[in-house]
């Protein structure tokens, strides 16, 4: 599997982007501002983040990495989009309509075999909404391999982390972990740790916690 389909260009999304065009794959940027994706596209970066825009100039200047404001189909589709908290809740609650909304976008791409990765930090359920969400769209998922893979990288450090940390993946089916594990063995030179989507969730939002405290 050769094409991917980075759905949101911030800064895990832009980085991740850069770093496995760099590494071989044909990667779509996906971003809802023009702003973005025209900057981008002209090899420079929206963001400050050490080593980044030599990264993603030698990505566009190869062809390897194009942005777009629209979904591209692809085979492995990975959703990095912000999850802020809702607005005026005395409980602080997580926002997932924009990782709901990327799911929508796809939905009329995805084919047998496809891979769709989330690692936006998101509540532990969220990965198999995206699933709930794909069957009431009407897609077949069969032998489509769906996992929570979250990003624990420190700004400043991303495009250094993304390789050497270790990583884990939970997908919705022993298949669907083994196959997305494979996958980030092209690019991540850390531990990478199989485990069920609930687990990853549950891992991520810990780590927040523990690395807030």
């Amino acid at each position: 599997k050769k094409t991917v389909c980075v759905i949101g260009l911030g800064y895990i999304g832009l980085p991740t982007a850069a770093l496995i065009a760099n590494k071989g794959f044909l990667v779509s940027g996906v971003d809802v501002d023009e702003n973005v994706v025209s900057t981008i596209n002209k090899g420079e970066i929206h963001i400050v983040e050490a080593d980044l825009e030599a990264s993603v100039k030698s990505a566009v200047s190869s062809g390897q990495l194009k942005a777009f404001n629209t979904i591209q189909q692809s085979d492995i589709y990975m959703i990095c989009v912000p999850t802020p908290f809702h607005k005026n809740n005395n409980i602080p609650k997580q926002n997932i309509d924009y990782v709901l909304s990327a799911t929508k976008s796809i939905a009329q791409f995805i084919k047998s075999g496809d891979l769709i990765i989330l690692e936006s930090t998101s509540p532990v359920g969220t990965t198999k909404k995206i699933q709930e969400i794909l069957i009431d769209c009407g897609v077949n998922l069969t032998d489509v391999h769906i996992a929570y893979c979250p990003e624990r990288v420190l700004p400043g450090k991303i495009m250094t982390e993304l390789i050497k940390n270790d990583r884990i993946v939970g997908g919705l089916s022993i298949k669907a972990t083994k196959i997305i594990k494979d996958f980030y063995s092209l690019f991540v030179s850390g531990k990478i740790y199989e485990t069920d989507a609930k687990t990853a969730e549950m891992c991520k939002l810990a780590e927040n916690s523990y690395r807030d405290l």
